[in-house]
């Protein structure tokens, strides 16, 4: 049987879904997104696991909490999973939650279990032209302009941008944007650029030994797809280009990344289980 809620911890917001007893696997949004834009592929994790979802500081539903860089945001997801009494965790992030997964395992490698990164950008040198909209929308002049104005149809278009589908977003994911404010966007922004400036997501994971997976749209119009070839430095990582998909997976093809983490979750628990041993 399912158990659902939201709640706060360590002034974060949390949602729940799936049996407590279950292995847990905890959803971080990318930036200025929030924990909704996780919902379509929900219901299948939570079939199998205790679904955690977060709204990082000042996204969503968690009230602002500078600083926004990115081991403080780490170390807050950690500070709630402590008092959850959550442990062995496999932490997805999407795009630049790809980055507080990444430094939670650093941080605290006893905790992960295994990363798995969708769309995450491994450095600033993969980044390509922002779409229009995004440009306008994050940038002077306009953007601090047109920000506080921004309409539920505008927000959908800008998400749309970053999708090489038709994408369905919850009425959730909309209300939640329009919380998050024109400076603490940009300054989440400059803070996960400044991660990856400093050394590479696949280097970091390469120092470290915990199992990844990385998962890329071969569409993707944020950043180069090949790029996501950079992960295999890191020993034994699993690299999955999905064709035809942007930069949302969760929302242009929900199926398969459902059965993507499944199946990385199952192989990932299955490899790491002790054989039994019979009774003599």
């Amino acid at each position: 049987m399912s158990e659902n809620g939201a709640e706060h911890s360590q002034r974060i917001h949390v949602v729940r879904d799936g049996p407590r007893e279950a292995p847990p696997l905890l959803l971080i949004h990318g930036s200025g997104a929030s924990g909704t834009l996780w919902s379509p592929v929900v219901p299948a994790l939570a079939g199998h696991h205790h679904v955690i979802r977060v709204d990082l500081p000042g996204c969503g539903q968690s009230p602002p909490a500078p600083p926004y860089d990115v081991p403080a945001q780490a170390s807050r997801v950690a500070a709630v999973l402590d008092e959850l009494g959550v442990g062995d965790v496999t932490v997805v992030g999407h795009s630049s939650g790809g980055y507080v997964a990444t430094a939670l395992a650093e941080q605290r490698p006893g905790l992960v279990r295994s990363v798995a990164l969708i769309s995450c950008g491994p450095q600033p040198s993969a980044l390509l032209p922002q779409p229009l909209i995004l440009r306008i929308l994050l940038s002077p002049p306009f953007g601090p302009l047109i920000w506080p104005r921004r309409s539920d149809a505008l927000i959908r278009k800008g998400i749309g941008a970053t999708a090489a589908r038709p994408v369905e977003v919850p009425d959730e994911a909309v209300a939640d944007l329009k919380r998050i404010s024109y400076g603490t966007f940009r300054t989440i922004l400059r803070r996960n650029t400044e991660y990856i400036a400093e050394r590479g997501v696949p280097e970091r994971l390469a120092a470290l030994t915990v199992p990844v997976l990385a998962v890329f749209g071969g569409a993707d119009p944020r950043w180069d797809p090949s790029s996501v070839r950079q992960y295999e430095v890191v020993p034994g990582a699993r690299i999955e280009m999905l064709s035809g998909v942007g930069h949302l997976p969760m929302l242009e093809a929900p199926e398969v990344i459902s059965e993507l983490l499944l199946s990385w979750t199952s192989r990932e628990r299955t490899a790491n289980t002790p054989p039994t041993v019979p009774e003599q």
